[in-house]
């Protein structure tokens, strides 16, 4: 019992729901599993659906401040901002946050708004 309080996982089993909560996120899913492996399965599930909302939200947050110091004309600064977020793409499609076609694109297109700002 102590190990789902510490995960934040509560079962509603009036409602037939589960709620899988965060400090950060609530996760509420409108359906009760039905075997052990289905709970440990939505447990998981929740679990990596918050790491991947963060990562996605860190790759947002690292492109729009690029963009900022591309459109005030810090050069310097934006190609350093440009490898890191290079380099956050290419975690990302690698532990499958996002597409490598979808990362390889938007690295592509922010390099060319780059040169195109030289």
């Amino acid at each position: 019992m102590s190990q789902q309080a510490d995960l934040g996982f509560g079962v509603d089993k009036a409602r037939r729901s589960v709620t899988v909560a965060r400090p950060e996120w609530l996760i509420n899913i409108d359906f009760m599993p039905n075997t052990k492996s289905a709970e440990r399965r939505l447990r998981n599930s929740a679990r990596k659906q918050l790491r991947n909302r963060s990562a996605r939200s860190r790759l947002h947050t690292l492109e729009r401040s690029y963009l900022e110091l591309l459109g005030a004309g810090k050069k310097d600064a934006a190609a350093a901002a440009l490898r890191t977020i290079s380099s956050a793409f290419d975690k990302a499609a690698k532990h499958g946050v996002v597409h490598r076609a979808t990362a390889d694109r938007k690295k592509s297109r922010l390099s060319l708004r780059f040169a195109r700002a030289k």
